[in-house]
Order: C-alpha cells, then sequence, then structure tokens
C-alpha cells in the first residue's frame, strides 16, 4: 500500500470503531509481526489523546510506536523527531485539545485527518513505499 491508501486504511479503522491510535496501528498491521489484540492493547490508553485529551493526539502516538515496531528500534528516537515534525506541519499541532480546539473554539484538525496524516507522514518518514 501506498502512503495515501494508509491514510485511508486508517480513516476506516477509525470508522470502525478503532481509536486513533489503534487505527493507524492497524493501517500498518502488515508490516509487522504483533497480534491485532496486542496492538488494541498497545493503543488502548490513547484514545482522545494521552490523557483524555490533554496529552499528544493518539494517532501521533501510533505512527510512533509502529514506526519503533517497523524499524525494531533501531534510530526510532530519530524517526519519532521527524514523524513529530511532519505531523504537525500537515496538521497544526500535536496536542490532542489543541487540534480539536478545545479552549480555543478553532478546530485546527479533524480526527480522521489526524489518524490520514499520522499514517501518510510515518510512510513518508520511513521512506515506506510498499510495506
Amino acid at each position: 500500500m501506498n502512503a495515501e491508501e494508509r491514510g485511508l486504511a486508517a480513516v476506516e479503522y477509525k470508522h470502525n470503531g478503532y481509536n486513533c491510535c489503534q487505527a493507524v496501528l492497524m493501517s500498518y498491521n502488515d508490516s509487522f509481526n504483533v497480534s491485532k489484540d496486542v496492538l488494541m492493547n498497545i493503543g488502548s490508553g490513547f484514545g482522545m489523546g494521552m490523557g483524555c485529551m490533554e496529552g499528544t493526539c493518539g494517532a501521533l502516538c501510533g505512527a510512533v510506536i509502529a514506526a519503533g515496531l517497523i524499524k525494531n528500534g533501531e534510530k526510532t528516537t530519530l524517526s519519532s523527531k521527524e514523524i513529530l515534525k511532519s505531523f504537525k506541519e500537515k496538521s497544526g499541532a500535536t496536542i490532542c485539545k489543541e487540534l480539536k480546539g478545545i479552549e480555543t473554539g478553532k478546530m485546527l484538525c479533524s480526527c480522521d485527518d489526524c489518524v490520514k496524516n499520522a499514517a501518510i507522514v510515518l510512510s513518508d518518514v520511513l521512506n515506506l513505499e510498499t510495506v
């Protein structure tokens, strides 16, 4: 799958009951040897971002977790920095409540767009064509 297809798959997972983190993880589930149940457990605490919208966007967390799984932990810190930077450029922020405009009343990015952007950014940063 290409980056756009991964992004659309993440949105589809989001529409089928997965939280933002889980949706991004599932859009790459063919790229690493981790069971669906384990992925769901790993991503379960990132619904509505970390700390119920107080912290990092769950979709962004999912992209960083997936990067670690895809790269087997090799240089994941550097990749996560690039993922964060690219996600912020695409989405306008990295904190869930800022993305949703909770304090400002101005939404910067919908959940659908966040999961799509996170999946695309992951593919772009890791130079994944058909992983």
